[in-house]
């Protein structure tokens, strides 16, 4: 019963520290509120957003005032005053407003695209840091391993029950595993340090030691159809077309007359005239080739766009393909290395002697090449996961 109790307590405690692991998730969310490149480019969205609604309105009003000397003085002075207001055909600041709020969406969609990128960074950075964790943490199963055939062998060398050779291969393998260790734990530092500053300064302490499950989805066109509704960049490339039509619409608009309206007045000694004034620009040569060059940009931007867009379904097919063989790949070590696993067996063969060890390290790197290979491609899968993840939202 105590010992039943032991256990349970411990369940609890290994659940526990489980649960309080840092997970990708929160990593994420943390680099959000604390990466100093999002700061600036939100900072950016709210200054370009501002200047995409300037040269909305009407010009500056004019106005002018003279004051005429007369000649000879006995016709005293003249007073002349003017005040205009110029406008467009009022279609234009419909366009330009149009305009406006299509580069306001492009700006949010360029800030969307740079986060995105962001963010797959820090995933695929936070993959590097659990693969050196799994790593890391077979190592020292590795190393624990070593040492003790390293005191078996010394123990029975100095028994006279093995030779300096067999003794020294068992120290050349604990070093060999010590030092692969060690830089394996210099390169985690590194990653460490890089989420540090994607975190803006802060440390985080990501411990996962184990890949998540994950499922490649078989069926791409229907996962393709989603993925790009959320690709940023193709957004952006429709705006730029849609952007092109409005910009031909408004250069026919600004082909339209031009108009001044206002107030004028003329003062002389006795005499007074003050009305109206009313004026209209005919644009016969300046609008020139305009509308053209708008309808011809449009053109460039719509074969922009669906490059873009070819370009953007068979990279994802190729990936979508990649991460199907990974994962094909990794199904098939993890099951063969758990039928396959024959350390133990190995271990105990040669601590009776049956056989050599140098037939002992080598039956050991066959199965540790294999898990290698197999955490490799483990690291893969989750790293062009990562890449296919960023456009499921």
């Amino acid at each position: 019963m105590k010992r039943l109790i032991i256990y349970v307590l411990a369940t609890i405690v290994m659940a526990v520290d489980a649960g309080a692991q840092t997970s990708i998730d929160q990593v994420l969310r943390e680099v959000e509120q604390n990466n100093t490149t999002l700061v600036a480019l939100k900072r950016r969205v709210d200054a370009e957003t501002a200047g995409n609604k300037t040269d909305l309105f009407l010009p500056n009003p004019e106005v002018e005032f003279n004051y005429l000397f007369g000649s000879p003085s006995s016709i005293g002075n003249r007073t002349d005053i003017s005040i205009t207001q110029g406008f467009d055909f009022p279609t234009v600041y419909s366009r330009r407003s149009d305009i406006s709020n299509l580069r306001n969406e492009q700006v949010l969609l360029e800030y969307k695209r740079q986060q995105k990128e962001l963010f797959l960074h820090t995933r695929q950075v936070c993959n590097q840091v659990i693969y050196l964790n799994s790593m890391l943490k077979e190592y020292d199963e590795r190393i624990e391993n070593a040492r003790r055939m390293v005191d078996l062998f010394q123990t029975k060398f100095e028994t006279g029950e093995a030779n300096v050779l067999d003794y020294n291969k068992a120290r050349l393998a604990l070093l060999d595993l010590s030092k692969k260790a060690e830089a394996l734990q210099v390169t985690r530092e590194e990653q460490l340090a890089e989420l540090t500053r994607l975190n803006g300064g802060k440390e985080i302490d990501l411990q996962l030691a184990d890949f998540p499950a994950i499922i490649i989805p078989d069926d791409f066109e229907s996962w393709y159809a989603q993925a790009e509704q959320n690709n940023p960049v193709l957004a952006w490339l429709k705006l730029e077309t849609e952007v092109g039509r409005q910009n031909e619409k408004l250069n026919s608009a600004l082909a339209l007359p031009k108009f001044q309206a206002g107030y004028m007045s003329e003062k002389v000694v006795g005499e007074r005239f003050q009305g109206i004034s009313v004026g209209v620009s005919v644009p016969l040569w300046e609008s020139k080739n305009k509308v053209k060059e708008a309808r011809a940009l449009t053109e460039v931007s719509r074969a922009v766009e669906q490059d873009n867009q070819l370009r953007f379904y068979n990279s994802l097919k190729a990936l979508h393909a990649k991460g199907l063989q990974l994962q094909s790949s990794l199904s098939d070590y993890q099951q063969e290395l758990e039928l396959c696993n024959n350390t133990t067996l190995a271990a105990k063969a040669l601590e009776a002697g049956e056989i050599s060890m140098i037939d002992y390290i080598l039956e050991l790197t066959v199965y540790y090449e294999s898990f290698n290979n197999m955490i490799e491609i483990q690291k893969d899968l989750h790293q062009t996961q990562a890449e296919l993840m960023q456009f499921e939202q």
